[in-house]
């Protein structure tokens, strides 16, 4: 699943997002690219798991 995420603007807020998404599967394989503010996720946790654990740590996605 692939993700927009308009507040991921550095290498500092890719590694947040990186930790967030890992706090709910320790084992999803995580892309993040800050300059085009997206992330993609392979894991077996929902879509609106992740979601909703992004915008709890402050970056509200929009789904890909």
């Amino acid at each position: 699943m692939q993700f927009h995420l308009e507040n991921m603007t550095c290498g500092g807020c890719a590694r947040t997002v990186t930790k967030t998404i890992q706090s709910i599967d320790p084992t999803a394989t995580i892309v993040t690219d800050p300059p085009t503010r997206r992330v993609e996720v392979q894991t077996a946790v929902s879509e609106k798991q992740i979601a909703a654990a992004l915008s709890a740590a402050g970056f509200p996605p929009r789904a890909q």
